[in-house]
């Protein structure tokens, strides 16, 4: 059944179910850094696919010393003459560690094809060299796994209309982000070929329905716990000691110290309690359109 005819996701059975992995994550990064194994999972698909979010919610409980985002800016001058994987290999794990990549080296078979950021030989040669690449990575021992997000060209927009109101969320769209509108089929080819050489027995991509990023968030990790082979491990017990006697020691005078001002004093609950939420969930409203987008695709069913 396609997202299209699915009610939107109940928020309630939907932080719940999201409590439950996340609790899963947690037993599953334990297992990762006593075993010594390596994870490497990408997340690619169209801009304001959802891709942040779903990383946003696999982090929100993990160790920053295990589990650790690569989101990389354009490459440097200096990078452009390297070879084109050199500068991800830095970031992939070593033994005991995740690394979530927002966007990888599939840069170049999406924007980099399509907005013309590299010539046609290197594209070629990476469509060659890609699916070695990720042969090395396995054959080494590392876990890879590829979630493609996938979003129709109507919600598209609706993200991008909401994100050109939105101040919390107006970064994240840029110049390129707005001409992806325009360059839709051109993406979908670019997605397409890049699929007829990557998607492969043994290291496929799993595709992520995107409409509803509750969902979308859900079932990607339900399917990335499922994927891997992890036990739980069992933790020693730990109990807290007791605090020594004094030996004298005397804190330091606070008129001798510079502490930040009592900002949090200043409240005296007369200002409304703004509560901010994402105006692209469903729970709340859309602003209205505004700004320099592209009129709506006839397309309706999400691009795969």
């Amino acid at each position: 059944m396609g997202s299209k005819t699915r009610p939107k996701l109940d928020t309630e059975l939907y932080e719940a179910e999201m409590t439950k992995l996340q609790a899963e994550l947690v037993e599953m990064q334990e297992w990762m850094r006593t075993s010594g194994n390596r994870l490497v999972v990408i997340f690619e698909g169209r801009d304001a696919a959802g891709k942040g979010g779903a990383i946003k919610r696999i982090m929100e409980y993990l160790n920053p010393r295990v589990a650790r985002i690569v989101a990389l800016p354009a490459p440097t001058e200096r990078e452009r003459t390297q070879w084109y994987f050199q500068r991800y290999i830095e970031h992939l794990p070593a033994a005991g560690e995740i690394r979530l990549f927002d966007r990888s080296w599939y840069n170049r078979a999406g924007v980099e094809r399509v907005m013309g950021y590299c010539t046609p030989a290197e594209y070629q040669r990476f469509l060659r060299q890609c699916p070695i690449f990720e042969q090395m990575l396995a054959e080494d021992g590392i876990m890879l796994r590829k979630y493609w997000f996938s979003v129709s060209g109507k919600e598209q927009e609706k993200r991008f209309r909401s994100r050109l109101t939105d101040p919390m969320r107006r970064w994240k769209l840029s110049p390129t982000d707005l001409e992806s509108l325009t360059r839709w089929e051109d993406y979908s080819r670019a997605k397409d070929e890049m699929f007829v050489h990557t998607d492969l027995p043994g290291n496929h991509w799993r595709v992520v329905e995107a409409e509803d990023k509750k969902r979308a968030r859900l079932n990607m990790i339900a399917d990335l716990l499922a994927s891997v082979p992890y036990e739980k491990v069992e933790r020693p017990d730990l109990e807290l000691p007791k605090r020594p006697r004094s030996t004298g020691y005397r804190r330091t005078e606070r008129d001798l110290q510079h502490y930040v001002p009592d900002h949090a004093g200043t409240l005296d609950g007369s200002t409304p309690a703004v509560k901010y939420g994402d105006p692209e969930d469903a729970d709340w409203p859309t602003p209205p359109p505004s700004g320099p987008v592209a009129a709506p695709l006839q397309e309706e069913r999400a691009d795969d």
